[in-house]
């Protein structure tokens, strides 16, 4: 797929107004990442509680408690069946209620947390700490499909196993994708257990061993849950199909290599990766990132059917989103020293396929999408070093060891290293939307009986 080997030009800079400024003044900082425009969604409850678990709303530094606000009837303005979404313990019923309500309910928002408002009283008593929060997943995720969507990805990791056929034709012809497990989904913060299954000690062996995985690896990618979905038998069209975005969010598609290289022919990945798949808490909405929309990096393919094509309407279907992927051993935390920045690509740039034509084909043959079901963009990973978005690439399969700052070298993740995604988008006269952390740390493998 030639053409995706330089970035293309950013877009100018647009002229907007003044942004909106909230009486919760952390999310006025120029460098906050939830500031009144953004306004993610959450699923939380206090830390340290028993209590039930209920939707909040990012901003600045706190988590604004959308049940405690329907109770004060702080969202008496919104239609009943939103209300009532509003108070349930995840997000289903309001992703299921459509963007449109999204829009409602983003405008309600504005209102109560925009300075001077008159209700600011009974809405500061909605505000937790988000440090004194302990969050959810999101969404009660029916199924989960992950995607192969950056050719920068599928080229590096191809070089590595298909020197000489490192992109298989169908890359250019279809969204590739694998059902994933749902039941594997956990959200930040929760520990990742070493997996354990068969894997070839040394590429010439011919027999397996069985034990924890010596290869155990990350993946940078971008989620997208889905809205109101379709009925079985009926596809949604690639052009409609953002009307099924509900929000994005960062996920770690934790992957074991060595048993991923033994199990995946014929058939493909299985517990090389239904061991985990980490989220951020925060599900970022459409509308905050419309400002940073922008055309899918993708060269014209005579290869591409119709169901697939964007209308030259609806080209802009990608979004201008920073990815970064930081590393802290367990040596850096004893000393004390932060999470270093090993890998940032540009979402924009670096994945072909847009969420839409994932939907698109993912419903083609009448498969059901339903609310809160879960797509993964596959690994972000850009042209250059230090852009890719896995050990994988980042070591070439082990060959190339990554060196970091107090001299440790890094193959694959050791017990007790953790790794810290995030992704934002940031101009000069937009403002910062940040997605927040997806973190997760390796923890040994279990005992067996």
């Amino acid at each position: 797929m030639p053409g995706l080997s330089t970035s293309p030009p950013l877009p100018a800079p647009r002229a907007c107004a003044a942004p909106l400024r909230s009486w919760v003044q952390s999310a006025n900082r120029d460098d906050a990442d939830f500031p009144l425009a953004h306004l993610p969604l959450c699923v939380f409850r206090p830390a340290g509680t028993d209590a039930i678990a209920r939707i909040g709303v990012g901003i600045g530094q706190e988590v604004f408690d959308l049940r405690r606000a329907w109770r004060l009837g702080l969202l008496d303005t919104l239609a009943p069946e939103l209300r009532r979404a509003c108070a349930a313990p995840s997000l289903n019923a309001l992703f299921a209620a459509g963007r449109a309500a999204s829009r409602a309910l983003r405008a309600a928002l504005t209102t109560l947390l925009q300075e001077g408002t008159p209700d600011q009283e009974r809405s500061a008593s909605c505000l937790l700490p988000q440090s004194q929060a302990a969050f959810d997943l999101p969404a009660q995720v029916g199924d989960y499909t992950d995607f192969l969507a950056s050719y920068n990805h599928a080229h590096n990791v191809g070089s590595l196993y298909r020197p000489d056929n490192p992109v298989l034709p169908n890359f250019s012809s279809l969204p590739v994708a694998y059902h994933g497990r749902a039941s594997s989904l956990v959200v930040t913060d929760e520990p990742v257990c070493r997996p354990q299954g068969q894997f070839r000690a040394a590429p010439q062996d011919t027999a397996t061993v069985f034990g924890p995985s010596r290869k155990l690896d990350f993946e940078m990618e971008l989620g997208v849950f889905v809205g109101p979905g379709n009925a079985r038998g009926h596809a949604i069209a690639v052009d409609e199909a953002d009307a099924h975005i509900a929000g994005f969010c960062v996920l770690n598609d934790w992957s074991a290599r060595d048993l991923q290289e033994w199990e995946s022919q014929p058939l493909g990945p299985f517990l090389g990766k239904n061991f985990a798949t980490t989220l951020s808490p925060w599900v970022v909405s459409p509308e905050a990132l419309e400002p940073y929309r922008v055309e899918i990096a993708r060269p014209a393919s005579p290869l591409l059917k119709d169901y697939l094509r964007h209308a030259p309407s609806s080209r802009r279907a990608s979004f201008e989103i920073v990815t970064e992927v930081r590393l802290c051993t367990q040596r850096m935390r004893a000393q004390g020293q932060a999470a270093q920045l090993i890998a940032t690509a540009l979402f924009s740039r670096d994945i072909v396929w847009s969420f839409a034509q994932m939907i698109a084909h993912h419903t083609v043959n009448g498969c059901t999408l339903r609310p809160g079901d879960l797509l993964g963009s596959g690994t972000v990973s850009g042209p250059t070093p230090g852009s890719e978005g896995c050990l994988l690439e980042l070591t070439r399969g082990g060959r190339a060891p990554l060196t970091l700052a107090n001299g440790e070298t890094r193959t694959y993740l050791q017990d007790g290293d953790e790794i810290v995604l995030t992704a934002f988008c940031a101009r000069p006269g937009l403002p910062r939307i940040g997605f927040g952390e997806c973190r997760g740390r390796i923890v040994p493998a279990l005992a067996r009986d």
